[in-house]
């Protein structure tokens, strides 16, 4: 490039061809040895392992593979993002390197191949995966940045440059790009799980990726590096790193945990990065950076004798200087070890001096200007296009002074569910001669809805996924629409970044109008109202009809369905394409007539059309006379006892509660709140009143007829299920004399009518019984995992309980969330929705889940159910009930407020429910100001005031302490006077709030900021901490640095031990007062500490106190399963008699013989 911009003899010009080739000829081998490798591409694609992706290094003579699979840490998903962003930049400058369609299809599929980055553990930029450099994968923040990179420069790119058209332009969903950035914000400043940060992260916030839009975020990276890594010779690749030191046992190459202590400070030191910081001077027009790093390298580059300047690989301690080194960080002299010349390092030293010396100008070797991207972001407007589905409901909006188009009055632009374009998409990239399939089916996010689309001269517009109600149930619920149009629309305007303004299409359906069908839903009626205004949750909004908006969208042509391509809609057995589960149709009013339905139209057709929709179920009985089915008392238990029997096995038809057992409730007899000690037996003359034939057996036929008779869809539902189980899905009713009635068709009818009645409890046992799934459950379980959030399924503790720490295909994500909620099917299905939920907030609340690793869903839903019997003074079991209940956007405002720590009410609503539900309707919301405060929610953090406590004569002490407990308890809007007239202590409504706290903190498993690098610092001191019998060993830190994520992962897994969340942060509670005494000037705390002592200490001071006060009864109550007394559970942390009182006395009574012996007494 400098030779074709200095060229001023023809010698020079040719060498600037020459030079030109010479680069194509390099990426076009590139390309050569990948293409070879085409099989592991299509593999990759849908299995994302280690063992099927594009090798690291070929034969540079033959383009063949110079390892086998497993012999080097192939999967390097920066590699093929970087060939792609130099690709991309380099085609921009106008070098032409892919000459043949097949050669485009390829690079589409190396685009599948990594815009999946944000979910792929893989080996890095330093091939090594985790930095004990045992094979062990993990996610990069590198890898991510680089891949967000070359999807974004690649994007609509034409291939052929200026020589190019429609076909071979290359298409990236946004959706995909978008998904990495937000996975990298969650990890900057670190690098993975095993490496707190990593100099490599210079490539992907500077030059070449430039993938890092916050330049607050750039920086702390930046400083991050300098103050960690930095030496006198150039960085550190990451702390403890073992590379060519001194200390680096050369026979193997793995590392014992143990041993990375001994490469700490005497890391070998990489010129490299320099020449990354020099880069980023130019390009930041800091000409003092620039100076300063062109002075540094040219005190440690080696010069020839010929005057030729060659970079070093890197900088190592000398042998017989090590423990000099130790006692000295970067006093020793270092020695150049390794490759000479470098040539990563040597090739980007060249460009750094041409760039510094004013021969190239940092827009020549960025022509896609990528260094704009922290540039400022003007605000985005999204707009809405409201549309009805009928004219009836066209006239519905108009009588409230609303005018919407219909879906019929758009014509000829064109609207389709989003789930079509997901199928469109799997098109994309296919090549019959490559063996290559396209784009896997995923599902397609809010970004990609938001554009238009044009398909053979045919304008679409897409309707977002969440307003598609034929895979899961939340769309039924018409407030969570609502609820998810705000946070929609709050991410277009923080994550739009194309050109335009993003289209939402939001189509207004007939399952959007109250009950009888005579109006529209007010929360609908009032989010359109809201549009109107211009402003909705936060986002600038402008409503208007599709067809202004047309010049003001963006629009992407999918030339790859054009007539003229290669591509048949029809030519493989509809592979892929439809989901078992579309029983809703699309928008019929935007059909052309059939005779002028091309291809296209047939195919959409046929996505639409699985499973057109017949009504077969009788409706529910009404006379009084008939014989119930099953009465109100009866629970699945007695139902799968009686299966059980008819199969031949014995079950005793007993009441069981809380899933501890594997025949597992659902309905009347699910309790998650409490676990009674003795299991009642039910009255055995309340005989489920169920057909038998002649042998004793179940009749199927029969109870397929009294599918009639049933009083309510809840017993329709029930003789489904027994049917579902006993034949099967497939097996064939013939309701009424109809053939083709299958079991599964008709649970599929009485989902819908359960969700045109709302009735929550049924949708989600019948989704459980069809084993419905959230079609983006593995996006969002992803999306948890990604954040650096574990999860576990299934109530604690384990085996039961299943963790899930790495991303999983959707059907096995589906199998182990069933497995782990045992027969339960109903918990499944809330475990699935909770998960989904969790997702929603991480993208848009993160800060809500502050210093969470572990998010345990079972141990969630169980204290959702808790609180709520709290709140509702009821049992454990109608509390399940009404849990189960609860409409998806009241379960979601559960979820926040226990997420949160804010206080919540729960009203009983009056408004009558269909006589199929059995359980109370309920809602839940806020408290306002009244509710637990900042520092009351940490739990820990000592109350700024404290109450004067007045000791006065004859007033008895336990009153006062209690006063003193009362004093740091989240207020309550209703609480009640603390005495009671029988003289005893009654807590009224105070009652249990800390309890609750620290339950709620227990569950969702939240510690005190810093709580891991405490607890580092006091691993250094002792010998190891004993948390309910499992040991945590002072030997891990010498594996891992304090900020390690690997490290809190370690600690938390050994916590999560306790299966009792109150108790679990109890302990908490004793270890941060522990680490208090890290700071203490003490070499050593003793060998290993029983935390669980301690707290037991605490908890025998507490009550000898109490005693001495003369207290008796309720309030000396012991916990069965710890020991500890209710009552310090149910203390404040801080105070006079606060539970950090106490665990200190105890930590000096158990340490006593450590700790330096001052003039201090304890009080």
């Amino acid at each position: 490039m400098a030779y074709r911009k200095n060229a001023d003899r023809d010698e020079d010009k040719a060498k600037a061809y020459e030079l030109e080739q010479n680069v194509v000829k390099l990426m076009r081998g590139l390309l050569q040895c990948m293409m070879r490798q085409v099989d592991k591409v299509e593999k990759f694609k849908r299995t994302q392992s280690t063992k099927d992706c594009l090798h690291a290094k070929y034969n540079s003579a033959t383009c063949a593979t110079v390892v086998g699979d497993d012999q080097w840490g192939h999967l390097q998903v920066d590699a093929t993002s970087l060939y792609l962003l130099f690709l991309a930049q380099m085609t921009a400058s106008g070098l032409r390197i892919i000459f043949t369609l097949d050669e485009v299809t390829f690079i589409q599929n190396l685009v599948f191949y990594i815009e999946a980055a944000y979910k792929v553990a893989d080996y890095g930029i330093w091939e090594r995966g985790d930095k004990t450099n045992q094979g062990i994968p993990e996610l990069n923040a590198s890898s991510v940045g680089m891949a967000k990179a070359a999807l974004e420069a690649i994007d609509e790119l034409d291939l052929f440059g200026a020589h190019g058209g429609h076909k071979s332009v290359i298409h990236v969903l946004p959706d995909e790009v978008e998904h990495c950035q937000s996975i990298l914000y969650s990890m900057l400043p670190r690098a993975s799980t095993s490496k707190e940060i990593d100099a490599g992260l210079l490539s992907i916030i500077s030059y070449p990726a430039f993938a890092v839009e916050d330049i607050n975020l750039v920086n702390v990276t930046k400083s991050e590096i300098i103050s960690k890594l930095q030496g006198r010779y150039g960085c550190c690749r990451f702390l403890r790193d073992g590379y060519k030191t001194p200390r680096e046992d050369p026979s193997r190459l793995h590392y014992d945990p143990a041993e990375l202590k001994l490469f700490e400070n005497i890391e070998c030191e990489w010129p490299v990065f320099w020449t990354y910081f020099l880069i980023d001077g130019v390009f930041n027009e800091d000409k003092i950076q620039v100076e300063e790093y062109r002075e540094a390298l040219e005190g440690i580059l080696i010069r020839e004798k010929n005057g030729i300047v060659l970079m070093p690989e890197l900088y190592a301690v000398p042998s017989e200087k090590v423990d000099e080194e130790y006692e000295n960080p970067h006093s020793v002299d270092r020695v150049p070890v390794g490759k000479l010349p470098h040539l990563w390092g040597q090739s980007l030293y060249i460009l750094s001096c041409l760039l510094a010396e004013g021969f190239l100008a940092a827009g020549e070797i960025d022509p896609l200007n990528r260094r704009f991207s922290t540039g400022f972001k003007p605000d985005v407007v999204v707009q809405v296009a409201v549309l009805a589905e009928t004219n009836q409901i066209k006239n519905l909006l108009q009588d409230h002074g609303i005018n919407v188009q219909s879906i019929a009055d758009i014509h000829p632009l064109r609207v389709q569910p989003a789930r079509v374009l997901s199928n469109l998409y799997t098109m994309l990239g296919r090549n019959e001669n490559m063996k290559l399939s396209g784009r896997p089916h995923r599902h397609i996010g809010v970004l990609g809805t938001s554009k238009l689309y044009v398909i053979r001269n045919q304008i679409f517009a897409f309707t977002p996924q969440f307003t598609d109600q034929h895979h899961f149930y939340l769309a039924l619920d018409n407030q969570m629409i609502v609820e998810m149009l705000k946070i929609e629309l709050a991410y277009l305007t923080s994550c739009w970044r194309m050109t335009g303004r993003p289209t939402l299409t939001f189509p207004i359906t007939h399952t959007m109008l109250v009950d009888d069908g005579t109006d529209i839903h007010p929360a609908v009626l009032a989010t359109i109202r809201k549009l109107e205004d211009g402003y909705f949750g936060g986002a600038r909004v402008k409503i208007g009809k599709l067809s202004e908006f047309l010049t003001t969208s963006f629009h992407t042509h999918l030339s790859f369905l054009d007539p003229d391509c290669d591509i048949k809609l029809f030519d493989d057995s509809q592979e892929g394409r439809c989901s078992p589960d579309s029983e809703y149709g699309g928008y019929p009013a935007d059909f052309c007539e059939k005779e002028s339905q091309d291809e296209l139209d047939q195919y959409i057709n046929d996505i639409l059309q699985s499973t057109a929709l017949k009504s077969y179920l009788p409706p529910t009985s009404k006379t009084a006379h008939q014989p119930l089915v099953f009465s109100a008392n009866h629970s699945t238990q007695e139902i799968l006892s009686i299966m059980a029997k008819a199969k031949g096995l014995e079950i005793p038809a007993v009441s069981m509660s809380l899933p501890t057992k594997v025949l597992n409730t659902h309905r009347k007899s699910l309790n998650l709140v409490d676990i009674p000690l003795s299991l009642e037996t039910k009255d055995h003359e309340k005989v489920l009143n169920l057909a038998k034939d002649a042998h004793g057996d179940l009749d199927c036929r029969k109870l397929v007829e009294q599918l009639k008779e049933c009083p309510t869809l809840h017993d329709q539902a029930d003789i489904l299920y027994i049917l579902h189980i006993l034949k099967g899905p497939d097996w064939d009713t013939q309701l009424n004399g109809q053939y083709g009635v299958t079991v599964h068709c008709l649970l599929n009818e009485l989902y819908r009518k359960a969700g045109l009645n709302q009735e929550w409890g049924l949708i989600r046992y019948i989704s459980g019984i069809l084993k419905k799934r959230v079609e983006v459950l593995a996006e969002a379980c992803t999306d948890l995992l990604s954040h650096h959030k574990q999860l576990t399924v299934g109530l604690p503790p384990e085996p039961r309980e299943k963790i899930i720490t790495t991303p999983l295909p959707p059907e096995e994500l589906t199998d182990l969330i069933y497995e782990a909620s045992g027969q339960d099917i109903s918990i499944a299905v809330l475990t699935q929705e909770i998960i989904m939920y969790l997702a929603m907030y991480v993208r848009s609340q993160p800060n809500l889940f502050m210093e969470m690793l572990r998010l345990r869903i079972g141990l969630i839903i169980q204290v959702m159910a808790t609180e709520l019997a709290r709140s509702l003074k009821c049992s454990g079991e109608e509390a399940s009930e009404s849990l189960m209940n609860l409409s998806p956007f009241d379960m979601k405002n559960l979820l926040h407020h226990i997420l949160s720590g804010k206080e919540f009410g729960v009203e009983r609503s009056l408004r009558p429910m269909d006589s199929s539900s059995s359980s109370p309707a309920i809602s839940i919301h806020e408290m306002g100001h009244s509710g637990a405060t900042k520092t009351e929610r940490s739990g820990i953090t000592k109350l700024k005031s404290e109450m004067k406590q007045f000791f006065h004569e004859g007033h008895s002490v336990s009153s006062s302490m209690f006063a003193s407990r009362r004093s740091s308890t989240p207020p309550s809007p209703s609480s009640t006077s603390p005495t009671s007239s029988s003289g005893d202590i009654s807590w009224g409504d105070r009652k249990g709030q800390w309890l609750r706290r620290r339950r709620l903190d227990g569950a969702i498993n939240r510690v005190p900021v810093g709580f891991y690098e405490k607890v580092w610092k006091i691993l250094q001191k002792c010998h190891g901490l004993s948390i309910d019998g499992y040991v945590l060993p002072s030997s891990t830190t010498r594996e891992m640095t304090p900020c390690e994520i690997k490290f809190a992962v370690h600690v938390e897994s050994v916590l999560n031990h306790v299966p009792q969340p109150e108790y679990r942060q109890l302990l908490v509670e004793a270890i941060l007062v522990l680490t208090f005494l890290s700071d203490i000037e003490v070499n050593s705390i003793g060998g290993i500490i029983h935390v669980d002592r301690i707290v037991h200490v605490a908890n025998d001071l507490f009550l000898q106190e109490l005693k001495s006060y003369g207290a008796t009864g309720a309030i000396l109550e012991k916990d069965v399963a710890t020991g500890i007394c209710h009552f310090f559970y149910d203390s404040a942390p801080s105070g006079a008699y606060g539970t950090m009182t106490y665990l200190t006395k105890a930590i000096i009574i158990y340490l006593q013989d450590f700790l330096p012996s001052t003039g201090c007494v304890m009080q």
